[in-house]
């Protein structure tokens, strides 16, 4: 288990030249956000005060010059359609949500989901007797839009909605799964366990690898909430992703990940405090869920809590303040997500996000130094 030098060499040059190249779009690119007026705009975005004048007007999808730049050179210098045509599509894949989802919240129109109740009333009262057996046969789906929307806001507002969001998530997931189970063979059947060392779980790996990718793309989509705070910790991500690519030899996802943490470099230049643009949606769902494939890619999905560690304790910053309220009606923090709450104790943007990134980093090392205990 070693680190060639022409892996190092090569994963080095996928990082410059990722860099390059989106530091060389970048301009055009933030010019193209301004002209479409893909910005920030209404006090539906933001619950704090202080964000409201300083966030609104600012573009979003900046998250989509990384993509890009991902896209691109994958394609053109490291493409083995084996090993990185999935993790590429199912990136993609969710990077086209979180686009829906920016510009819904722009120019789309407000959302609203039928009441239950009225559904039920429907069944019972209307004059056709095909509407009435229409509306019963749909229920369910009308049960499931209201329970997934109990994971979101109580207002589904304009963008894409939650039921929405699960659904292709569920499918990105799931192609994630048939692709590790079906086309990289029985040794990717089994999962590594800190400590312990392989552990064969056959078929279980599927909904686990579903789960995984749904659960991190929808955590990092919660911490792009402060300039460079995604951005800063995705490239510390993406750099213990590469190391760990680099140890357990897995050739094609080094330069994948290094690729994006070239692309990250530039992508986060522009983004911290005061921010060109905005990571949005597009940006956000498509790196978390590219994160949850390439360690799962690597056999390491169980160190995605360090791996991901801030994305994972923004989400579940969320999930605590749900139930808290849904249950006892009342608060656990001040404010969901966690720097949300950090900022209404007086924490200013800059000191959240400067020990967000030194934790991030510490969490990252503990992960890399768990992978070589054999």
């Amino acid at each position: 288990m070693f680190v060639s030098t022409q892996l190092l060499q090569n994963s080095l040059a996928f990082v410059i030249g990722a860099a390059i190249l989106s530091f060389a779009l970048a301009p055009a690119f933030i010019w193209l956000l301004y002209k479409l007026n893909i910005t920030r705009r209404g006090e539906h975005d933001f619950t704090l005060q202080g964000q409201k004048a300083e966030k609104i007007g600012t573009p979003i999808m900046g998250g989509l010059l990384v993509i890009v730049t991902v896209v691109v050179i994958t394609i053109l210098f490291n493409w083995e359609r084996k090993y990185t045509y999935v993790p590429i599509g199912a990136m993609v894949l969710a990077a086209l949500l979180g686009a829906a989802d920016d510009l819904l919240n722009i120019f789309g129109g407000e959302r609203r989901l039928r009441p239950l109740a009225q559904t039920l009333t429907l069944i019972k009262v209307h004059r056709l007797w095909y509407m009435r057996l229409w509306h019963a046969l749909t229920l369910p789906w009308i049960a499931f839009r209201h329970t997934a929307q109990v994971l979101g806001s109580k207002d589904p507002g304009r963008g894409v909605q939650v039921h929405e969001k699960l659904i292709l998530q569920f499918i990105a997931g799931a192609v994630t799964a048939w692709w590790v189970y079906v086309k990289l063979g029985v040794s990717w059947h089994s999962i590594w366990v800190p400590f312990w060392g392989q552990l064969h779980i056959g078929w279980l790996i599927i909904p686990i690898i579903i789960l995984a990718v749904m659960f991190t793309a929808n955590a990092v989509n919660v911490a792009d909430g402060l300039d460079g705070l995604a951005g800063g910790s995705l490239i510390i991500t993406f750099i213990g992703l590469t190391l760990l690519s680099w140890v357990e030899g897995r050739t094609a996802f080094a330069p994948l990940n290094a690729t994006v943490v070239g692309a990250l470099i530039t992508y986060t230049y522009f983004n911290v405090k005061p921010a060109r643009f905005q990571m949005g949606d597009v940006g956000s769902l498509g790196l978390g869920t590219l994160l949850a494939i390439n360690a799962i890619a690597i056999n390491h999905i169980l160190l995605l809590p360090f791996l991901g560690f801030i994305f994972y304790i923004e989400i579940i910053s969320v999930i605590i303040q749900l139930v808290y309220r849904r249950l006892l009606g009342r608060r656990f923090f001040r404010m969901a997500p966690l720097h949300h709450h950090f900022e209404l104790k007086g924490w200013n943007e800059e000191k959240i996000v400067m020990r967000f990134w030194i934790v991030q980093g510490f969490m990252v090392i503990l992960g890399v130094w768990i992978s070589l205990i054999k």
